[in-house]
C-alpha cells in the first residue's frame, strides 16, 4: 500500500440499491459503477467537501482511496501534479480542491482566487486525460451563474449575464474549470463531467470569521457571544437576500452518485431546490447555538447576489434527492463544533 492510500474493510452495501435507498424514476443510461477496489483520487480530501467524500467513500466500502495534502503535492505545480498521476494512475478522480471563502476573502485576494484556481484546474484535468483516468468529476460552484439570472437556477444560464462581481473571480476559475472538461470531452474523447453544488456546510467546515462562509461563520461568531455574554451580533448586510443551503454528507452522496450513474457531458446543479433568507438562516443558527441576544444586521455590508436558488430538475429525474433538512443540518454541525471548537480555534 503507498503512502497516503487508505485501506478499510469491505462493505455490505448493494450497489443496486441507490445512495437515498431509492430506485431512479426512469431509466438512464447506466455507467458501470466504481469497482470497491478501483484506486480513486480525491483532490482537496482535507477541506469540507473532500472530507465528506472520504467519508462516505469508505462508509461504502471503497478501500483504495489515494489522498495527498496540499503540504504533499501543490497542484498548481503542473510538473509535480503530472509526477503524482504518472506514479499513481488513478482510475477516477473527484477534483474538489480549490481555493475558496467567503465575500470578504474573495474582495480581498480575487488575484489568488482566480490563480490559483484555474492552475488547479488545468494541472489535474490535463494530468488526468494524459494519464487515462477512466473519468473526473469536478465540482464547480453555484457562484458560476449570472448574479440576477431567472430563479431557480438552469444549467443552461451558465454564461447568459454579468456575474456577481464580489466573486466573480473564483467564478469564472470555475467556469473554466467546466469549459475544460468538456473541450477534453470533444478533442480527447475523455468523459470528465461537472457538478455544481449550491452553498455547503457541515462538520470541518471553515469556521475563521474572516475567510469562512455566512453559515459557519455564524455559528462560531453567535457561539462567542454566548460565551462572552453579548448582547448582540452584527450581522453582514440587509438579511433579505436569499441563499440555498445543502448539508455536505448529503453533497458527497450526490458526487458519488454522479460518478457512479451519470453519463451524460452536460453540467449538474446539486442542490435542495429550497431556499430561505439569510435572516431566516441567522434565526435558525441563533436558535440550535441558544444565543439569547439580538441579530443587528449591518446594511452598510454588501448582500451579494440577490437570490441563488438552483432549478435540481436533471438531478432529480437521476433519482437522487437531498435528505437533510436545514434544521437538522445546522443542529448536525452545531454539535460538531461545540465538540471540535477549541480544536477549531487553533
Amino acid at each position: 500500500m503507498r503512502a497516503g492510500e487508505t485501506s478499510l474493510g469491505k462493505s455490505t452495501l448493494n450497489k443496486n440499491v441507490l445512495l437515498n435507498n431509492t430506485l431512479p424514476e426512469k431509466k438512464v443510461n447506466m455507467m458501470p459503477v466504481m469497482a470497491y477496489d478501483a484506486k480513486i483520487y480525491v483532490a482537496g480530501h482535507t477541506g469540507l467537501v473532500g472530507s465528506a467524500l472520504v467519508l462516505e467513500l469508505q462508509r461504502q466500502g471503497y478501500t483504495n482511496l489515494v489522498l495527498r495534502t496540499t503540504h504533499e503535492l501543490d497542484l498548481r505545480d503542473s510538473q509535480a501534479t503530472r509526477a503524482f498521476f504518472e506514479s499513481e494512475r488513478p482510475e477516477y478522480v473527484f477534483l474538489g480542491a480549490a481555493k475558496v471563502g467567503g465575500i470578504k476573502a474573495n474582495s480581498d485576494y480575487p488575484a489568488d482566487f482566480i490563480y490559483d484556481n484555474l492552475m488547479i484546474s488545468a494541472n489535474v484535468i490535463d494530468a488526468a486525460y494524459r494519464t487515462g483516468v477512466k473519468k473526473l468529476l469536478f465540482l464547480g460552484s453555484s457562484c458560476i451563474y449570472p448574479r440576477l439570472c431567472p430563479q431557480p437556477i438552469k444549467e443552461e444560464y451558465l454564461m447568459s449575464g454579468p456575474l456577481e462581481p464580489t466573486n466573480d473571480a473564483y467564478a469564472l476559475a470555475k467556469i473554466a474549470g467546466i469549459k475544460l472538461c468538456q473541450a477534453y470531452n470533444r478533442q480527447h474523447c475523455t468523459h470528465f463531467i461537472a457538478a455544481m453544488p449550491t452553498n455547503l456546510y457541515g462538520p470541518r467546515d471553515n469556521f475563521s470569521l474572516d475567510s469562512g462562509h455566512a453559515l459557519p461563520a455564524f455559528i462560531a461568531r453567535m457561539s462567542a457571544a454566548k460565551e462572552r455574554g453579548d448582547k448582540e451580533v452584527a450581522i453582514w448586510g440587509t438579511g433579505t437576500v436569499y441563499r440555498e443551503f445543502l448539508y455536505v454528507d448529503d453533497c458527497a452522496q450526490a458526487l458519488i452518485y454522479l460518478m457512479n450513474f451519470y453519463d451524460g457531458t452536460d453540467i449538474v446543479n446539486v442542490g435542495t431546490g429550497q431556499d430561505a433568507t439569510i435572516r431566516e438562516l441567522a434565526e435558525k443558527v441563533k436558535k440550535a447555538v441558544g444565543f439569547a441576544g439580538e441579530l443587528v444586521f449591518d446594511t452598510s455590508k454588501p448582500d451579494g447576489t440577490p437570490r441563488k436558488l438552483l432549478d435540481v430538475t436533471r438531478l432529480s429525474a437521476l433519482g437522487w434527492r437531498a435528505s437533510t433538512s436545514l434544521e437538522d443540518g445546522i443542529a448536525q454541525t452545531v454539535a460538531w463544533y461545540k465538540e471540535y471548537a477549541q480544536e477549531v480555534k487553533k
